[in-house]
């Protein structure tokens, strides 16, 4: 491959012509490797395992922007830096994906059989699997890829049976009829973090009345009608002196042959709420499931797994759960045992994969009792051996452990870990073993056959930051990277994968597997609604990084496997919102973008226009390291030591970058990477670029060899800090820049392993950043003058200063050649401050000084007083429109909220413009 610093490069920033063939260098250097052993300090992230089923979404690119910048930065710093790349095979998904690729062929699964369906899952996963590994590529991500796991690997199955069997023998693993989560879609069990109540629907409160045998009737009510074929108690409070007298009395089931008892229940039963009595269905509901084993009560089944009504609750056998809902209502009416309704807003648990309502329902299955686990967790991160960041979120990982809840863990699912058990045939005990059992461990028999059940996906999840280390054997890299560093992750999987990591890794390893839990918002559309295929507004993150038209869109959508009337509407939203598609931005506009967003505590509302005007950015560094600095640093030669400055200018620039690789420093030690990142923007683009190099380019165009030597040291050096401070936010164009820099013979080979910048890299100096912040300001306070009043700024001015300030008049006195140079002022005097204000000029207060610029010989006043006064019209125009706009009340119901966002800001601009222009005329007056 050819030397980085011998590829032409192009004038002005194009990613493409750079990314690919950079990654390919990195790669082939071997830059992202971690050693097993290492007199380095071990610093090591854990991917949180995409599923191989996915493609890259704008979550997974925030997740790995923030654990890059993290990994790359420590590993400049001299740290053993393992970030560990891998897929998780997920159960459900990847079930789904390939049953549905085999209804297309009109077969199925059941056709195939179990083991000719997973070799057909494994051909899938081997052709379709790697895509997103390719896509986290595109990303310029420095995983260790050669340590790439997945969870259904040689090893980590092997991990995984070690974990259920070693957890079976203790009694942490047992084998229960338990109330669960049942997709009927799926026809599967799942844990209750699979299941979503975030959508509420509008429903009815539906009342109805038991007969008592002895006479009279009690009145209960629900939302789920149907259910009361699996009733077996009525609850009251036992000091609801409503129902005293009828505790303990027999209630009839009007369509069933059989009785059930009215129980007092201080738990269930609310005297304040509804009737103040419950009806109870314990096999279906998981409060009343509580209440039946307090209370031994029957558990009546009433549903089938593909949710029809059983023989159980006859008369409606056969029926689909809710057309028996309907039917059960009908019937109670038919015997006058209704008593109205009301209408209820409530959130039916819903299958995060189908979307199927779930329905509670007893069942045998695998269940780890995480009584201890949870507690020890929740133990962790009280006495800190685990931090959250940023702290607040910790109430959700409290809330999802403190009532320390079963953990189903069978799967109906032939996709996944098989569940290591056998059964016997002659004596029914259950044998449990790591290795394939060949008899029944009591009775010797070879009659066995292994339960047909797989793990919960998320049970080989929770073991990740260990077990892709080598466990359960003792490997040197377990030895040297666990605990891992740090976890950076979403807050939505706190309770999916980040509580139960802390259970296992406790558990089998007796520490926690992370020292931090790095939390990032969610990734919204620019309106703040949840990005869904369906809608449109999912954005490809790769589509950002390289372009697309709104044709190519459309058409990546049109073979989406949804329902045509949502490819439709998702569609007409593209239309609406990416009319012109979205412009080629590349990975590093992206990355910033995304980094940046991470500053605020709140879920992100993505916008692509951002990325794109940060893309200015990118250009912004190519220019002024290709366009300004490179052909003024020909000729020099690199040294590794620090400038020594003289000029007001070399002294500032370098006691900056002193400020700033501190903060930068701070910032990541406490992962506040949106702080960061505006840090080096500011930096870069305002203080090096917009101060630094327009107070230098007149030394450079001069003759004084000995001012341009010094200069180009300065320059060469605060370039080379800046962009090693960039790196780990934006690798490819800081790898790319900086391999064009003059650099020392030792210098490394990558900008990845130099090192990061330190204190030492700077010059602390704090007289001259606050001499020059008051040259700055009293330049910035002409030009704002030079723009209100319409002055070119070629066009040379005087200028008054009004000061007593010792200082100000030494800093004035010192570089009156940059003031002059910046401000483009002909001849500049200083007065006291009380001294008397010549008529005809435009004043402001800068650095403790009145700045007064005579304009009197300079504009036409008349002439500039229309212009204002046209101006004035003009932006008075805009502001009754935005007036007009945002007091519409369709206009502001139906908008966009980001539209109605931009039209504020328009309105608020423009009063501000307004403010400023009425200001300008009175001072026009005055003159």
């Amino acid at each position: 491959m050819r030397k980085l610093s011998e590829i032409e490069l192009p004038k002005t920033f194009e990613p493409d012509v750079i990314e690919k063939n950079l990654y390919e260098f990195w790669q082939a250097g071997g830059f992202f490797k971690a050693q097993d052993t290492s007199d380095k300090p071990p610093y090591c992230i854990v991917i949180p395992p995409p599923n191989v089923t996915g493609a890259l979404h704008m979550g997974h690119a925030l997740t790995v922007t923030i654990q890059d910048m993290l990994i790359r930065w420590r590993r400049m710093q001299g740290y053993n830096t393992l970030w560990m790349p891998g897929c998780d095979h997920a159960g459900i998904a990847t079930q789904m994906v390939v049953e549905r690729q085999l209804r297309n062929e009109g077969t199925s699964r059941h056709d195939l059989g179990r083991d000719k369906f997973v070799e057909r899952v494994w051909q899938w996963k081997e052709q379709y699997g790697n895509r997103i590994t390719e896509q986290l590529k595109r990303m310029g991500v420095s995983l260790d890829w050669d340590r790439e796991r997945f969870t259904m690997d040689e090893g980590l199955s092997e991990a995984v049976r070690h974990a259920f069997v070693s957890l079976y023998k203790t009694g942490e693993i047992t084998r229960d009829n338990r109330l669960i989560n049942w997709c009927s879609s799926c026809r599967t069990a799942l844990s209750d973090v699979e299941v979503d109540r975030d959508e509420p629907e509008a429903a009815e409160m539906w009342s109805f009345a038991y007969e008592i045998v002895d006479g009279g009737e009690i009145i209960v009510a629900t939302t789920r009608p149907e259910t009361m074929l699996g009733d077996t108690a009525v609850v009251v409070h036992p000091d609801d002196d409503r129902y005293k007298d009828l505790i303990g009395k027999m209630v009839k089931h009007p369509f069933q042959d059989r009785t059930f008892p009215i129980v007092a229940d201080a738990l269930l039963a609310d005297p304040e709420l509804g009737t103040g009595a419950v009806k109870v269905t314990p096999a279906h509901d998981p409060n009343d499931f509580e209440c039946g084993r307090r209370n031994n009560l029957d558990f009546i089944d009433i549903f089938n797994d593909d949710a029809t009504v059983n023989e159980n609750g006859a008369p409606f056998t056969g029926l689909d759960r809710f057309e028996a809902r309907s039917k059960v209502k009908a019937a109670i009416r038919e015997k006058g045992l209704e008593r109205g309704s009301n209408p209820h807003e409530y959130a039916p648990g819903r299958c995060q994969r189908c979307r199927t309502v779930v329905e509670p329902k007893l069942s045998l299955q695998w269940f780890v009792d995480t009584g201890k686990m949870a507690q020890d967790a929740m133990d962790a991160v009280r006495n800190k051996d685990t931090e959250f960041v940023p702290k607040h979120q910790e109430h959700r990982y409290f809330d999802w452990l403190e009532p320390k809840m079963p953990w189903c863990i069978s799967r109906q699912l032939w996709w996944g870990h098989r569940i290591p058990a056998w059964y016997c045939n002659d004596c029914n005990a259950i044998t449990v073993s790591e290795q394939e059992a060949a008899a029944c461990e009591k009775c010797g028999s070879k009659n066995i056959h292994q339960d047909e059940d797989v793990l919960d996906t998320w049970f080989s999840s929770a073991l990740w930051p260990f077990s892709t280390l080598g466990w359960p054997k003792q490997t040197d890299a377990l030895k040297t990277f666990y605990p891992t560093s740090v976890l950076e992750t979403g807050y939505d999987i706190i309770t999916f994968w980040v509580s139960r990591m802390m259970m296992m890794g406790i558990r089998f390893m007796g520490d926690v597997p992370f020292k931090h839990v790095l939390l990032h918002p969610m990734v919204r559309d620019q309106d703040g609604n949840k990005m869904s295929k369906s809608k449109g507004n999912v954005i490809d993150p790769l589509d950002v990084v390289e372009g697309i038209s709104l044709d190519d869109m459309m058409e990546k959508t049109r073979g989406l496997t949804l329902p045509e009337a949502e490819i439709n509407s998702a569609i007409e939203y593209q239309k609406a919102h990416f009319p012109n598609g979205f412009a080629k931005s590349g990975t590093d506009a992206l990355r910033y973008t995304l980094a940046a967003y991470t500053g605020q505590d709140q879920d992100i509302r993505f916008s692509v226009d951002r990325v794109e005007s940060n893309r200015k950015f990118c250009n912004k560094i190519w220019q002024a390291t290709l366009g300004f600095s490179l052909p003024n640093l020909q000729g020099m030669t690199a040294t590794s030591e620090v400038p020594k400055p003289i000029t007001l200018a070399d002294r500032w620039i370098l006691a900056r970058l002193h400020k700033v690789i501190s903060d930068v420093n701070k910032g990541l030690e406490d992962f506040k990477v949106g702080e960061v990142t505006q840090l080096l923007y500011h930096f870069f683009w305002d203080e090096l670029c917009s101060w630094y190099i327009e107070l230098q380019k007149p030394v450079f165009m001069g003759d004084d060899a000995e001012k341009r030597a010094d200069a180009q040291r300065v320059l060469r050096h605060t370039l080379d800090v800046s962009l090693r401070l960039l790196h780990p936010l934006m690798p490819f164009v800081t790898e790319i820049l900086w391999q064009q820099l003059p650099k020392t013979d030792d210098a490394p080979d990558s900008i990845m392993t130099s090192s990061f910048p330190t204190n030492k890299d700077g010059v602390k100096d704090d007289a001259a950043i606050m001499e020059a912040t008051k040259l700055m300001e009293i330049v910035t306070a002409v030009r704002a003058i030079r723009a209100e009043y319409n002055v070119a700024p070629s066009k040379p001015i005087s200028l008054e200063l009004r000061t007593d300030d010792e200082t100000v008049q030494a800093v004035m006195a010192q570089n009156s050649h940059l003031l002059k140079n910046l401000a483009k002022i002909e001849d500049y005097n200083v007065g006291s401050a009380d001294a008397e204000v010549p008529s005809g000029c435009a004043t402001a207060v800068a650095a403790g000084a009145q700045i007064l610029v005579p304009l009197k010989e300079i504009i036409d006043l008349d002439a500039e007083k229309a212009r204002l006064e046209k101006e004035k019209d003009k932006c008075q125009k805009e502001i009754d429109r935005s007036d007009k706009k945002l007091s519409n009340e369709k206009f502001v119901a139906n908008a966009p909220e980001a539209v109605i966002q931009k039209e504020k800001a328009k309105a608020t601009e423009n009063k501000e413009r307004m403010n400023t222009i009425l200001e300008a005329l009175k001072r026009l007056e005055e003159m």
